[in-house]
């Protein structure tokens, strides 16, 4: 999940594995996998800044795990 801040000032998590595209119209706007759009103040740049670590902590946390488990076998 990534935080990101509503034009109201609202804060709220997205699910990343969602997120379909982001673009500048100019302001920010996430549009989902389910059609849905969001409105943010983040730019572009850092909501795929949040999204890649949104990535690498997942990917990290499955190799500890996949290395935990081939130990244990």
């Amino acid at each position: 999940m990534i935080q990101v801040t509503r034009l109201s000032g609202e804060s709220y998590m997205v699910n990343g594995e969602l997120i379909e595209f982001v673009e500048a119209t100019p302001d920010t706007v996430i549009t989902l996998t389910t059609g849905k759009k969001i409105v943010v103040k983040e730019s572009v740049d850092e909501i795929v800044r949040r999204i890649i670590a949104y990535k690498q902590k997942i990917f990290t946390q499955a190799a500890i795990l996949d290395s935990f488990f081939r130990k244990e076998v």
